[in-house]
């Protein structure tokens, strides 16, 4: 059983390590949000659209471990700019670890292409 099991979080920002695109955040935070069930299944907000999938994680220290994706399926609505929709979607299979720090969870993707950080939402 993984820690992220049970968690919801929304996007803060995602930080790129190329520098002409450096940290982007959604203008509407709300509208992004990831929830980890239990039975290995993941719910995603993607702005005006939808998407679920399978997750795996394997902590390997305390806050932190491997995390992959399965294939997104994920509603085409077309979301009016700026939106991160696609960018989010696409980017999902490429997660490969975790962090969770300070209240925020840190889905890193492979070969150093960046960070996605969430946090709780507020009520």
């Amino acid at each position: 059983m993984s820690d992220l099991t049970g968690t919801t979080w929304q996007l803060v920002e995602f930080q790129s390590s190329d520098d002409r695109i450096g940290t982007v955040r959604p203008d509407k935070p709300q509208n992004y949000t990831l929830m980890f069930d239990a039975s290995g299944r993941v719910a995603m907000r993607l702005n005006c659209n939808r998407g679920s999938g399978a997750w795996a994680a394997m902590p390997s220290g305390p806050g932190g471990g491997s995390l992959t994706f399965g294939q997104l399926a994920v509603t085409r609505a077309f979301c009016p700019p700026p939106s991160l929709d696609g960018q989010l979607a696409r980017d999902m299979e490429y997660v490969r670890s975790y962090v969770q720090r300070s209240g925020r969870l840190y889905l890193n993707l492979m070969a150093d292409a960046g960070t996605y950080v969430w946090e709780h939402p507020t009520q």
